[in-house]
């Protein structure tokens, strides 16, 4: 695109002196920056932080995960949400190991066959591990692109794809994913953002033309408290399971909060369907965190 060598420089040049410091961006261990990536899908940063370092220390290399049990993974896991995310990551060190030697491989396609490991977290590790010429784009890179190639209209998905490409410096990729990712979580923000701050805001097509706001009539919705979600009860469920030793059968009986015993039982059904807990075959209420 017009200007792209200035625009790489501008962008730089602001992360230089403005980048977000997290423990992992130090490091440039493939398998830290794979673990690092899977456990940022989804989560709040802030989390990540907190929860990486333990668990590197538990698992510092695909080895020492791909030989753990589901169980060891899952409590180190707690505090991360969405579970599966860890048997995932699990699965992936098993298949390092047993198909690419127990190195985590450089390129996007074999990393995209990764269990778990979607077009964004392959291209992410592939250029901040391996340093490739290649776009990640996640949420925030998908409006920062969006935004200054395609103005308040934004991209299809395959034109943004092209362009995130095309911007990457071949110099420092990992360096440019990391940037681009605090524009858009710093400045370039969904709502309001911070245009006269932004690095790329000469050559952005939005900040030149920024739609017109058209004011809207606020709609109240009912509030979803967490507690009364699926999501919540699978939680606590694996709480529980977390607590007891490996092998011990635990009955895990109705209610929880609001929650009945049939609604309780739902969840055990559907945690076992997602390899989360094994259920004891007389009694599907008596379940334990798996063990292979």
């Amino acid at each position: 695109m017009k200007g792209a060598p200035e625009l790489r420089a501008s962008i730089l040049a602001w992360y230089d002196a403005r980048a977000r410091a997290f423990p992992f961006r130090a490091s440039r261990d493939p398998w830290a920056i794979l673990v690092s990536e899977a456990m940022a899908q989804q989560t709040q940063i802030s989390r990540v932080v907190e929860k990486w370092g333990p668990f590197m220390a538990a698992f510092p290399t695909v080895e020492a995960l791909a030989v753990a049990t589901p169980a060891d993974v899952l409590r180190a896991w707690q505090g991360l949400g969405y579970n599966r995310r860890a048997l995932n990551l699990w699965r992936a060190a098993r298949t390092i190991v047993e198909e690419h030697g127990g190195r985590v491989p450089e390129e996007v396609a074999d990393l995209a066959r990764l269990p778990g490991v979607g077009p964004y977290t392959a291209r992410a590790v592939a250029a901040i591990a391996f340093g490739r010429p290649v776009g990640a784009v996640d949420t925030n890179v998908r409006r920062v692109i969006g935004r200054i190639a395609g103005g308040a209209e934004g991209l299809t998905e395959a034109a943004l794809q092209v362009a995130a490409d095309a911007m990457v410096p071949a110099d420092r990729p990992a360096d440019w994913t990391h940037a681009v990712m605090d524009v858009g979580a710093t400045l370039c923000r969904p709502r309001r953002p911070d245009c006269g701050a932004c690095p790329a805001r000469a050559w952005c097509r939005y900040a030149a033309a920024p739609p017109t706001l058209v004011p809207t009539v606020a709609r109240t919705r009912p509030e979803v408290r967490f507690e009364t979600t699926s999501r919540w009860l699978r939680g606590r469920i694996l709480e529980q399971l977390r607590a007891a030793a490996d092998g011990i059968w635990t009955t895990i009986p109705g209610p929880l909060g609001t929650h009945d015993a049939d609604a309780v039982g739902d969840a055990l059904a559907a945690l076992a369907r997602d390899g989360l807990v094994e259920l004891d075959a007389l009694d599907p209420q008596v379940a334990r965190l798996p063990l292979a």
